[in-house]
């Protein structure tokens, strides 16, 4: 008798990307398995008016993997993950973002490294893929790279993301497992389910051989994008930070590191667009820590 091979749900959370998720389904299709597992493939469009049906029920009929569409009306990605979970079927979850796409062997490295390191889950890097419409200071100012690790590397919660993961099922027996509401248009809700989950003994190790590739869109090719971004995420880490308790720097330390920043700005300025825009992300990011420390977070609502 043919054993019964393990399942594993790609979920993908989708808003107004329909072109780009097209892309993605498609190369679903061409993933490798080595007959070790079979997949299938949940979306849920975060978007009340279901633009991405159409591109969906199109790709449904000529997929050669299950795809099912669902919607999570209400514009909170914490929701719309959660709404991925309950659909999804098999003894494995893996998430990946719209706007990536992986290599063939993506999903096969995910799942070898899984086993090869019993944990309950495993990330893999996400690497920034620049059209040719993406200027120059912008590759240079390496504003999109993201950490990589050696593979096997045990994970901290603050480092994990849910754009490239494959994790165990189990983890969601626990209905207090889900990615929380009040993250939901600031981002941080998967920061914040890892730490939930970590804190009850679940492990994750980094997967190098499992990449995916973040297509750089143009509307992150502007320097007010990245400003924007560090912003946000300064403030609001700047508030959890004092009112959660949260791993981070001092107030003092930030403060020093904020007027550094400012100062360099003038040389920066000199050195080419690539380091002002760096130094100036970095001198917004820590300004609005401050600032989110204090009780006043600038911005709030992700731009994306």
């Amino acid at each position: 008798m043919t054993a019964v091979k393990e399942e594993i749900t790609i979920c993908i959370c989708t808003y107004k990307r329909a072109a780009l998720l097209g892309d993605l389904l498609k190369k679903l299709w061409a993933l490798k398995t080595d007959a070790l597992f079979s997949y299938r493939v949940v979306v849920v469009d975060n978007d009340s008016e279901e633009s991405a049906r159409p591109v969906v029920e199109s790709l449904q009929r000529q997929s050669p993997v299950p795809i099912s569409y669902h919607v999570q009306p209400e514009q909170n990605i914490a929701l719309t993950r959660n709404t991925a979970v309950e659909n999804a079927t098999g003894e494995y979850l893996a998430f990946i973002d719209d706007d990536e796409f992986p290599e063939e062997g993506w999903l096969l490295a995910l799942y070898l490294a899984l086993k090869k390191y019993d944990c309950a889950g495993v990330l893999g890097p996400v690497r920034p893929w620049f059209g040719a419409e993406c200027p120059r200071w912008l590759v240079r100012a390496n504003l999109v790279e993201r950490k990589s690790h050696e593979s096997g590397t045990v994970m901290d919660a603050h480092e994990c993301r849910t754009g490239n993961v494959l994790m165990e099922r189990r983890i969601f027996d626990d209905p207090d497992n889900r990615f929380e509401r009040q993250y939901g248009r600031t981002g941080g809700e998967d920061v914040w389910f890892f730490v939930r989950v970590m804190a009850k003994g679940y492990r994750f190790v980094w997967c190098e051989e499992g990449p995916v590739h973040e297509i750089v869109t143009p509307e992150r090719c502007k320097a007010l994008y990245y400003i924007r971004r560090s912003v946000r995420m300064g403030g609001v880490s700047g508030e959890e930070v004092r009112t959660k308790g949260a791993p981070g720097r001092s107030f003092s330390l930030v403060f020093a590191a904020a007027c550094a920043y400012l100062a360099f700005l003038p040389v920066a300025f000199l050195m080419g667009k690539h380091r002002f825009v760096r130094c100036l992300t970095k001198g917004a990011y820590h300004c609005s820590w401050l600032l989110g420390y204090l009780g006043h977070v600038p911005i709030r609502v992700r731009d994306d």
